[in-house]
């Protein structure tokens, strides 16, 4: 490779909590934590869109106890979570038009996958998943990313507890890091969009930028020519659902890696872990980060493909980028060797413990990034250990 082509600028963009899709992600992974509470074989697939005042749900729900789930206060109460408690402003927690269009799941779909055996257990869907995890940061995840959902939740933070009064529920953020032979070396630009309340523009930008600034110093990636592009239009008032529609999963880039790796295609909220879509997606992670934690390589992406309604994945590629430290191949034989993972979809969904989250919550997951924070079961590096006496290393 050229010296030249080493030298790249990968940008990646996160949303916030308020933003019209995420909040639909919420609301469709908390109706999931309602029915998994209320029963842990419970499927599930919650849809949810929203709009000027209005919220709808609809999609596919098999769950014991169902009467006692209240779809509408839950929805409810995520948006008066998120901070959507303004009526004038369009849309509000106690003023939005509901209504609900769940219904009973196909018994076409659940003849192949409700299955008590875990080993036998069928796929609730084909399709591939993908799980990525590189040396790059402390998270084990691409650097742009971690940065983009960091600085969200920072503002997000100073919203709620009041320091920056103005700022509204719903914001983007995109961070461009310079990149030279594969190591982040410096922040280019950072651009952030915040609904505000009707506040002058030229306050707006100093509060932002200089807060942004002083959450991005603790990287050591700021330079005299990284570049600020703060509401970039001059104005960001009319936001969230009343400025523009959302519906659920429509953020998997933003869920995932930022762009880095691949995509099987598949969203995540609102889907029980019988989907694999989901689950496998989480699975993979945890083996591409176990694998990187191992020193088995410096970056790992796992591929995984499944039929409807069969355990046996069809398929396990990995691809290490030319920074394995034994061979792909190797790696592959350790994964499909079922002894440290597998993959089957019962197995892994047992494995991390997916249909009874204990200290945590698949609506705590649906916000900043499903990967690379602490407290869910895929982000543990437990497995190192095992995977490096398996390798011989």
């Amino acid at each position: 490779m050229s010296k030249l082509a080493s030298r790249h600028i990968f940008t990646s963009e996160s949303v916030s909590e308020g933003h019209p899709d995420k909040v639909c992600d919420q609301i469709s992974d908390a109706i999931l934590d309602a029915c998994l509470q209320q029963d842990s074989e419970a499927h599930v697939a919650c849809e949810t869109a929203v709009g000027s005042n209005l919220i709808v749900n609809l999609g596919e729900v098999t769950c014991v106890n169902w009467d006692k789930i209240n779809p509408k206060a839950i929805a409810r109460d995520v948006v008066k979570d998120i901070g959507y408690n303004v009526p004038s402003e369009g849309f509000s927690f106690d003023t939005f038009n509901y209504l609900n269009a769940l219904h009973g799941q196909s018994v076409d779909i659940a003849q192949g996958v409700n299955r008590l055996d875990a080993a036998t257990q069928g796929a609730g869907d084909q399709g591939m998943m993908f799980g990525y995890a590189s040396d790059a940061t402390e998270e084990l995840m691409p650097a742009p990313i971690v940065y983009a959902h960091g600085l969200l939740q920072f503002f997000t933070a100073l919203r709620k507890n009041g320091e920056i009064p103005y700022l509204r529920p719903d914001s983007k953020a995109q961070v461009s890091v310079l990149h030279d032979n594969g190591i982040a070396k410096e922040i280019t630009a950072v651009v952030i969009s915040h609904q505000t309340g009707d506040v002058p523009i030229e306050t707006i930008r100093k509060d932002l930028e200089e807060n942004a600034r002083a959450y991005l110093a603790e990287t050591k990636m700021l330079t005299d020519k990284t570049e600020f592009f703060i509401n970039p239009t001059g104005r960001f008032v009319i936001g969230g659902p009343c400025g523009d529609s959302g519906v659920t999963g429509r953020k998997i880039i933003v869920d995932t890696y930022g762009g880095v790796g691949s995509h099987g295609g598949g969203a995540f909220s609102g889907k029980d872990p019988s989907k694999v879509d989901r689950s496998a997606a989480y699975y993979c992670r945890y083996a591409a980060k176990n694998i990187v934690a191992a020193g088995l390589a410096d970056k790992c992406e796992i591929q995984v493909a499944y039929a409807i309604g069969v355990a046996k994945p069809m398929s396990i590629n990995v691809s290490t980028y030319g920074t394995g430290k034994i061979s792909e191949i190797q790696i592959e034989q350790i994964l499909m060797s079922n002894e440290i993972f597998d993959f089957r979809p019962g197995m892994l969904i047992k494995d991390l413990g997916l249909k009874t989250p204990k200290t945590w919550s698949y609506r705590k997951s649906s916000n900043y990034g499903h990967f690379g924070r602490d407290g869910f079961p895929w982000e543990n590096i437990d497995r190192a250990d095992a995977l490096r006496s398996a390798a011989g290393v």
